[in-house]
C-alpha cells in the first residue's frame, strides 16, 4: 500500500516512516515548509518545521531510501494559524496554535496531496491511535499508549474523512521505545531533542511576536481588582492569560493572579488564587469526532488544557455548534482560547474552543 508519511524532522515521525516501510508499504515522505521562523535573526534549531528539521527529515528519508518532498504551505500557515494566533491574543484569548495547525493546515494539506497522488493513507508521528466502532461504523480517535505523550488533545478537530485516512504508527509505543527503535535503525534523529516552543515564536516571546505582526497601536489599559478599582496599568491584554501571577507589575501584600481579561474595556482583572476556580464553561466550534452529534446532555471526562487532568463533567449540546460543560468539581483557571476536549475512557469524543468560563 502507498502511504504518505508526514516527516517533521523529529524522531517520532522518522520511526513512523521506518515502521511503515518495514511492514512492506511504499512510503512517500513529505515535509511541510510552514514559516520562516528566523524573522531575519539567523537560524533556530530544535523546533518543529524549521529549516534544520527539513534537513533532518531529508536525511532520514535518504537513510530509509524513500522519496522525500517538501510542500510550501507558508500562506496556508499564515492564514490558518498565525493570523488567528495574533487575533486571539489581541482579543483576550490564549490560543493553541498546534491544534489548529494539525487539523486546519497539516492534515488538510496532506489529505489533498494523497488524493492527487492516488495514495490511500496519511501517516504521522502523533502519539494517538484509531479504530472503528463496530456498531456505528464511525472512525474513533483514541489516546496514545504513552500517557505522558498522548497527543489526541491536539487532534480533536479532525473530520471523519481525515481520521479514516490517518495512520499513527507510534501510537501504541512508549517514547523510550520509539527512541530505542530509532537507535537500532541508526536514524539521524534518534537522539534529537524534543521541540518545546511554538515553532513560529523562536524566542518564546509571544507578546513581542504579536506586536510585530499587528499594526502599531496604543493597547494600554487598566489593571482592576474584583471590585473594579484600578490597581495599575498594563501595555496590552495580549501580555496576560488567566491564571498568570508573574509580570503583573503590581505591588501587593498577597499574591495576585489574572482572573479574566476584558477586551472591550482593555482591562485585566486580578484577584486571589481562590477566585480562579470555575465549574462551568461554554465552548464554540465544537467538533463531535468519534460519536455523532448528541441530541441530549451526556457524561464524559473533559480536559481544559493539554496538561490539565481530565475531570468528570456533563456536556450539554447548544445551538450553533456550541456546548456547555458543567464539571462535577471546580477547575482551576478555565481560559478562553484553550480547548475543552471530551473523552470516554481512552476514546476522544471531540472538543471545542473555550469561549467563556461561565454560563
Amino acid at each position: 500500500m502507498r502511504i504518505v508519511a508526514a516527516m517533521s524532522g523529529g524522531v517520532d515521525s522518522s520511526v513512523a516512516a521506518a515502521l511503515l516501510q518495514e511492514q512492506g508499504h511504499e512510503v512517500v515522505g513529505i515535509s511541510m515548509q510552514l514559516h520562516d521562523q528566523t524573522e531575519g535573526r539567523g537560524p533556530s534549531f530544535g523546533r518543529c518545521c524549521a529549516l534544520d528539521d527539513l534537513h533532518d527529515a531529508k536525511a532520514v528519508a535518504a537513510r530509509l531510501g524513500i522519496p522525500h518532498y517538501v510542500l510550501g504551505l507558508e500562506r496556508s500557515f499564515h492564514d490558518g494559524v498565525i493570523a488567528p494566533f495574533v487575533r486571539d491574543y489581541l482579543e483576550g484569548r490564549t490560543p493553541i496554535p498546534c491544534a489548529r495547525c494539525n487539523t486546519d493546515v497539516k492534515f488538510a494539506s496532506l489529505v489533498e496531496k494523497t488524493r492527487g497522488l492516488g495514495i490511500a493513507h496519511v501517516a504521522t508521528g502523533h502519539y494517538a491511535r484509531t479504530d472503528r466502532d463496530s456498531e456505528t461504523g464511525r472512525h474513533r480517535l483514541r489516546k496514545g499508549k504513552d500517557d505522558g505523550k498522548d497527543q489526541s488533545y491536539f487532534l480533536f478537530g479532525l473530520s471523519q474523512e481525515q481520521l479514516a485516512l490517518a495512520l499513527f504508527p507510534v501510537g501504541h509505543l512508549q517514547k523510550d521505545e520509539v527512541r530505542a527503535l530509532a537507535r537500532e535503525r541508526r536514524l539521524p534523529t534518534a537522539d534529537k531533542a524534543e521541540s518545546q516552543e511554538i515553532c513560529f515564536v523562536p524566542d518564546d516571546d509571544y507578546a513581542g511576536f504579536v506586536e510585530r505582526q499587528a499594526p502599531a497601536a496604543d493597547r494600554s489599559g487598566p489593571i482592576l481588582d474584583t471590585e473594579g478599582r484600578a490597581l495599575g496599568k498594563h501595555d496590552g491584554i495580549h501580555r496576560f492569560t488567566v491564571g498568570q501571577r508573574k509580570g503583573l507589575g503590581l505591588a501587593s501584600a498577597r499574591p495576585l493572579y489574572v482572573l479574566r481579561v476584558v477586551p472591550e474595556e482593555r482591562a485585566v482583572v486580578v484577584g486571589e488564587e481562590s477566585a480562579l476556580a470555575g465549574q462551568t464553561l461554554v465552548a464554540r466550534e465544537v467538533n463531535w469526532l468519534s460519536i455523532a452529534h448528541p441530541e441530549r446532555p451526556l457524561r464524559a471526562a473533559a480536559k481544559i488544557r493539554y496538561r490539565h487532568p481530565e475531570a468528570p463533567a456533563t456536556i450539554e449540546p447548544l445551538p450553533d455548534g456550541r456546548a456547555r460543560l458543567h464539571f462535577d468539581a471546580p477547575q482551576r483557571a478555565i481560559t478562553p482560547g484553550q480547548a475543552a476536549v471530551f473523552y470516554d475512557g481512552d476514546v476522544c469524543l471531540g472538543g471545542g474552543w473555550i469561549e467563556q468560563p461561565s454560563a
